[in-house]
């Protein structure tokens, strides 16, 4: 907690002065002979607990505390959603994604745990969509309209391409859209040009959040190719692995049929990770997915900020001097 006028929190040492000075009037109070006829009252008014007489001044020293910090102005350090952050989803499609060791599939999975991170991503995030296969589309151009990015999800598998994976020329399709976002990418090009293009640092307004659950067996840019394109843009790129090491997928063809291992590459998404300052995640369940998604969507778009907390003080010390005078009127001692 930080705060803006600091030298105002002298004000807090006006509560141990007025402790001292009441401990001091209490010790130099004279005592007083008081002569009441019916003594059974007198004790019953007088006795009870001690710690009662207490509790109200106490509150109300509280409530004396809370002000003091509030006209200090408090602030917290907290992350607070970025007015200009792009986020870019990208999502392997390829027939890999129909196994089964991710229940249901883990197509299915994967559409579901982004559905989670729209739904966590503070709204004024702009969100992109890029679908990949043999070679990488867009399918929903960054924007903040979570219906659009909704309907683009549910039509992941429905993009026509070539098959196999593209790891890197999907990660340069992304550090394109997000340089488009920003302003620092130009007009839409295609790979080639976009390969060549010389990067302009993001400074962390893009983040890349790439899926794949296969090896690359297709494209122009070898993963690490596309790690180095998002690195000198200023983009991380957050990756997570879907699948099982043992995950098969069988393939029919004249009714024969042949099961097909699809493992997942976490060796190379992780280093995607770490070579742009990202972070790695291994999903083998649909729940894991789903857990991974959720906490970036918590993070993602998000920068360091202060909020002001002055009000939240002035409204606790107003809550803590009701408190002080019901108290008060509750444990004060009265005579019949």
């Amino acid at each position: 907690m930080s705060f803006g006028h600091p030298l105002l929190l002298l004000a807090l040492l006006a509560i141990p002065l007025a402790v001292g000075v009441h401990v001091l009037a209490e010790r130099r109070r004279m005592p007083y002979a008081v002569r009441y006829t019916n003594l059974d009252v007198l004790a019953g008014v007088a006795g009870g607990s001690q710690w009662r007489r207490f509790v109200a001044p106490v509150v109300f020293l509280l409530a004396l505390a809370s002000l003091c910090i509030a006209v200090a102005r408090p602030s917290v350090h907290r992350m607070l959603p970025s007015e200009r952050a792009t986020v870019i989803l990208v999502v392997d499609a390829s027939g890999s994604m129909q196994a089964r060791d991710v229940k249901p599939t883990r197509l299915d999975a994967a559409q579901a745990a982004v559905r989670t991170f729209l739904n966590r991503v503070p709204k004024r995030v702009r969100v992109g969509l890029v679908v990949f296969a043999g070679e990488p589309q867009v399918a929903a151009p960054p924007t903040t309209d979570r219906a659009l990015l909704v309907e683009s999800v549910n039509q992941i598998g429905m993009f026509p391409g070539f098959g196999g994976t593209a790891i890197g020329d999907a990660l340069a399709e992304a550090v394109r859209l997000g340089q488009q976002a920003i302003g620092t990418g130009g007009p839409t090009r295609n790979l080639a040009s976009a390969v060549a293009a010389a990067p302009v640092p993001g400074k962390d307004l893009v983040s890349i959040l790439f899926l794949s659950d296969g090896k690359q067996t297709r494209g122009m840019l070898e993963p690490l190719q596309g790690a180095s394109r998002a690195k000198a843009a200023g983009f991380r790129v957050y990756t997570v692995a879907l699948g099982t090491p043992n995950g098969t997928l069988t393939r029919g063809f004249n009714g024969f049929s042949r099961t097909i291992p699809v493992p997942p590459d976490p060796t190379t998404l992780r280093r995607i990770a770490d070579d742009t300052g990202g972070e790695f995640f291994a999903a083998q369940t649909s729940k894991a997915l789903d857990s991974a998604y959720a906490k970036l969507g918590s993070s993602l778009g998000r920068t360091p900020g202060k909020t002001e907390v002055t009000f939240a003080f002035l409204l606790g010390a107003i809550g803590l001097l009701l408190a002080a005078g019901v108290l008060s009127a509750v444990f004060s001692p009265r005579l019949p």
